[in-house]
């Protein structure tokens, strides 16, 4: 039987959970990295950049935040966040969808070069390779990536 998830707005009483599921899922993605003492950063960029000029949308199973997508007027997409439990389920393809119907000529991102999983996850919902960056925070190699509607 296929897992359902609700997909709806989000809504301020989401923060904590929200920024909670950021820093649960990027500690499992990057175990090596303190996310923990990256939160008061990540809470002021959410609420200060995020939540006022994108549109998220948030995923609930059973009451519970498990995932969310922000996507901005340009469309570009700053975050994919999936409950780590919820890795390979229909969650993400879901969320990215969302983002295509809200966004529907393009959407850019960037993803980190060492995030094979994230990567081959977009090129199977058609996205491309675009360009090659630097994350100007992590000083990480970025790709990025683009869709067209």
């Amino acid at each position: 039987m296929a897992e359902t998830f609700y997909l709806r707005p989000y809504r301020n009483d989401d923060e904590g959970a929200a920024i909670e599921l950021w820093r649960e899922t990027w500690q499992q993605a990057y175990p090596s990295i303190d996310f923990a003492a990256r939160v008061p950063w990540w809470r002021e960029r959410w609420c200060g950049e995020l939540v006022p000029k994108a549109a998220i949308v948030v995923a609930e199973q059973d009451g519970a935040l498990v995932g969310f997508v922000t996507i901005d007027a340009s469309g570009y997409l700053d975050q994919l966040v999936v409950a780590p439990d919820r890795w390979g389920s229909n969650l993400a393809t879901m969320l990215v969808d969302e983002a295509k119907h809200r966004s529907p000529d393009r959407i850019t991102l960037l993803v980190n070069k060492d995030n094979a999983r994230a990567i081959r996850f977009y090129q199977r919902n058609g996205f491309v390779h675009a360009g090659e960056d630097v994350n100007p925070t992590s000083g990480r190699p970025v790709l990025k990536m683009e869709w067209k509607g």
